[in-house]
């Protein structure tokens, strides 16, 4: 049951950065897809499964204080009122309850178990360490364009906005002190208050577990995600605060989490990469490390999420447990 709440928090969207409280019911049709890169790309998948690799069509509803996700294989009820999560396997017709306490434990345990694996791979690079970040000041700077191109989202004319987020050290360029770079290319369409209702239920769940920056990954990806780069929660702070400002609904969204390495850093690999050393070994080596060429800007990860139906309302049968389903004790 763990792997179904992960792979049912992964279909949770990614509008929710967007989120204004309009009391509506809705119902959709979306497709979410989260794909990692590097040393997370490597380990996700114990975590994810089919659904970090392949991405997931889910239907959600929303009724009052209560959400339900569900595909063909899993689903979940989300009931702030409550504090708990069902999760339910589809196939068995079997459900089991979590309670927000148990998931903020699990949140815990896996962010020490990140900030522990992050520390040891750190030292095998030797990079600039991420633990050291938070002690800088940074800036966090924003820039927003409409690109002025246009296509149908789930039937709606919807215009292409891209924001784009970047944290740098105070009084350096990004090339200097390195940083974060988050861009959220969106396609807006009109206001449609009942995806208001979706993204804001999302953004109190969310909240209420673990702050503003869980983003859509599951609890073990956002924990390996914020201990190798604290300067996530400034950069989703801020995309939130900016998002909420531009007119009309996403309702198509890729947003790119992306690193880039210091001037030091870089050079630093660039002379690793020059002394490999003479004979076979040092040739070997040399050749091993020309595969890995280095680059200043690596993406972490990248989220697509898009809605493909949307219904102004939903009927209370829509977020419970189905009917036949037996709780797993």
């Amino acid at each position: 049951m763990k792997r179904s709440l992960t792979a049912s928090l992964l279909a949770l969207s990614i509008a929710a950065l967007f989120s204004v409280s309009i009391s509506a019911d809705v119902k959709t049709r979306e497709r979410s897809l989260i794909k990692l890169e590097g040393m997370l790309g490597r380990v996700v998948g114990m975590f994810g499964g089919k659904a970090a690799k392949d991405g997931i069509v889910s239907s959600a509803a929303v009724k009052g204080n209560r959400k339900s996700t569900m595909n063909d294989t899993t689903g979940q009820i989300v009931d702030l009122g409550e504090e708990k999560v069902y999760e339910l396997d589809m196939k068995k017709k079997e459900y089991q309850v979590t309670t927000f306490d148990e998931l903020r434990r699990r949140m815990r345990e896996a962010q020490d178990r990140a900030q522990k694996d992050a520390q040891r791979q750190q030292e095998q690079e030797k990079p600039e360490k991420p633990s050291e970040q938070p002690q800088k000041e940074v800036d966090v700077d924003f820039d927003v364009k409409e690109t002025g191109q246009r296509k149908q989202v789930a039937g709606h004319d919807a215009r292409q906005v891209i924001m784009t987020v970047i944290v740098r050290e105070k009084g350096k360029t990004l090339d200097e002190s390195g940083g974060l770079v988050m861009t959220a290319d969106s396609w807006h369409g009109p206001e449609i208050a009942a995806l208001k209702e979706l993204s804001d239920f999302d953004m109190r769940y969310y909240t209420k577990l673990y702050g503003t920056t869980a983003m859509g990954l599951a609890v073990e990806q956002m924990a390996m995600v914020t201990a190798m780069y604290p300067g996530l929660k400034a950069a989703s702070e801020r995309l939130k605060l900016e998002g909420d400002k531009l007119k009309g609904t996403p309702l198509a969204t890729i947003t790119t989490f992306e690193a880039v390495k210091s001037k030091a850093a870089m050079e630093e690999q660039s002379k690793q990469k020059d002394s490999g050393g003479g004979g076979i070994g040092g040739m070997l080596s040399r050749r091993m490390m020309k595969k890995e060429d280095p680059t200043q800007r690596a993406t972490i990860f990248t989220i697509h999420h898009e809605f493909l139906e949307v219904s102004p309302s939903a009927l209370a049968a829509d977020v419970e447990i189905p009917v036949g389903f037996k709780e797993k004790k």
